[in-house]
């Protein structure tokens, strides 16, 4: 119960202000979408490009981690899609919004202040390197099918062309990228610029977890109850079991374990609803199932902690 107050509450009460906020008029609903846009578009790509350009890749990057994560979400991502199809008779293209929302753990709202809570700022290394190929990894897979499936019939050209202009308008995706590029250049970041991006930094968690809580209060959980539920156990327990079993066969080192297995357990980021907007697919489940799925991980998150190393 202590790792629950001390740990996870924290962090939904943020989310839970936010929520207050715009339910109670006291926040516009037009001022989250900015807070949020701010979030998104600027101070969290910045926090990912200042973390990536800084990070050492070569103890950063463990194989066995990123096996581990990756093929958690890959078969996530799989069997969101299956069930949806098969079990709830949904179209393809609903199936493949369907299965982001059990693929695209939300690693940067929930993961990153969790773990640093759990287990300190130092134990973030692993979800640096988790988040550093997330977007990429999620968008492009998921964009990869989805353009498939909606294009059947496509020249590898044409499809590779839809694929490669949506993941580069994401602002997330630039800010890794940028990341990745100053650090493999291997310029130091001018100091009054390092000093710069630290302010917006900081403001980057705080906005993002009040912002989300007001965007949550638009998604209402209606109709569609069994496929919900279906994400939500693939997102919070089957991932995570997943990642848990592979790292363990890997032989993982307990900060990189830690790191995996909660980053797995966290709710469809915002993203997942962002994806099934953009295609206009699935928008009520993948709503529903961010509202849902994040107020089931104060309980799930809780339980992957008391059963951690």
């Amino acid at each position: 119960m202590q790792t629950l107050l001390d740990v996870i509450l924290p962090v939904f009460l943020v989310i839970g202000f936010g929520y207050v906020a715009v339910w109670r008029g006291l926040f516009p609903v037009s001022g989250i979408d900015g807070v949020m846009r701010f979030a998104q578009s600027f101070a969290i790509p910045c926090l990912l490009f200042q973390s990536i350009a800084k990070l050492d890749l070569s103890a950063s990057f463990d194989p066995a981690l990123l096996t581990s994560f990756y093929a958690g979400a890959a078969i996530a991502f799989t069997l969101g899609i299956v069930g949806a199809r098969f079990l709830f008779q949904r179209e393809w293209e609903d199936s493949v919004a369907i299965g982001f929302c059990c693929l695209f753990s939300n690693s940067i709202l929930l993961g990153l202040p969790i773990t640093e809570r759990a287990y300190g700022p130092d134990a973030l290394t692993g979800n640096f390197a988790i988040i550093a190929i997330h977007s990429p990894f999620c968008y492009g897979l998921g964009i990869t099918v989805m353009e498939f499936v909606r294009n059947r019939g496509q020249t590898g050209l044409s499809l590779l062309r839809n694929i490669a202009v949506a993941m580069f308008r994401n602002p997330l995706v630039l800010g890794i990228v940028s990341g990745f590029a100053v650090n493999f250049s291997g310029l130091p970041i001018p100091g009054v610029v390092d000093d710069a991006l630290s302010l917006i930094v900081r403001a980057a968690l705080p906005a993002a977890l009040f912002a989300l809580g007001g965007v949550l209060i638009q998604y209402r959980p209606e109709g569609d109850l069994k496929t919900i539920l279906m994400v939500c156990i693939i997102a919070l327990l089957i991932h995570p079991a997943i990642v848990w079993m592979l790292g363990r066969s890997f032989a993982l080192p307990d900060d990189l374990f830690r790191s995996g297995v909660l980053t797995a357990a966290m709710a469809p980021g915002f993203n997942a609803y962002i994806f099934a907007n953009m295609y206009g697919r699935a928008r009520r489940v993948a709503a529903s199932s961010v509202l849902i799925a994040t107020g089931a991980s104060v309980l799930t998150a809780w339980m992957w902690i008391s059963l951690l190393p």
